[in-house]
């Protein structure tokens, strides 16, 4: 069975494929092998909207199965931000480093329970006749004063999942894909891709 993975973040494309390798049922793809494809504006309010629209358009519009997520960092002290602004916290092409230290900048005057931040991920499946399941996942930590550590992406050089000492970006991968908002979505969702595509 095709199914596209709707993203051309190389980050996220290595992690959900981890994820996916025990589903030898499925030939995976990304937005990277379909060129002329454009995907939709993200003007939804949540992960959730967001993530389903991408899902249902790239279905629809390409023919085939496809998993969209839309994830993000939310800090209730600041008012739930970034949020569903994640990638582009600092403008439009921010880097990742950019986002960070805008982030690190707006939570200078913060301490204790008030850097408290739990990371979201929104997971929908779409077939190109319309949706058919969406799942969430989250994963509560803090946010450290400075980075540490060289892997993962994104935020993850700030974000200390709760009773771990490390960093997202300190972590193992296996350890950090078991753990994080995103394993969590696509764990809830992998009994029923199993069963969708043995029908």
């Amino acid at each position: 069975m095709d199914l596209l993975i709707a993203t051309t973040n190389a980050h996220k494309v290595r992690e959900m494929r981890t994820l996916l390798r025990t589903f030898k049922n499925f030939d995976l793809y990304t937005l990277l092998d379909f060129p002329n494809y454009r995907p939709p504006e993200e003007d939804g309010s949540s992960f959730e909207e967001i993530a389903i629209k991408k899902a249902t358009d790239a279905a629809s519009k390409l023919s085939i199965a496809t998993l969209a997520d839309d994830s993000g960092l939310v800090v209730p002290a600041l008012g739930g931000r970034p949020g569903i602004f994640s990638a582009r916290f600092a403008g439009l092409n921010a880097t990742d480093k950019e986002n960070r230290h805008l982030l690190l900048k707006e939570m200078s005057h913060l301490e204790g329970i008030g850097r408290n931040a739990y990371f979201e991920c929104a997971i929908a499946f779409a077939v190109p006749q319309g949706l058919k399941k969406s799942v969430r996942g989250t994963v509560e930590g803090y946010l450290l004063g400075k980075e540490r550590g060289r892997h993962g992406f994104g935020y993850d050089p700030l974000f200390v999942k709760h009773d771990y000492n490390q960093t997202f970006a300190e972590l193992e991968e296996s350890v950090k894909n078991r753990i994080s908002h995103r394993g969590k979505a696509l764990q809830k969702l992998l009994i029923y891709l199993e069963s969708f595509a043995a029908s």
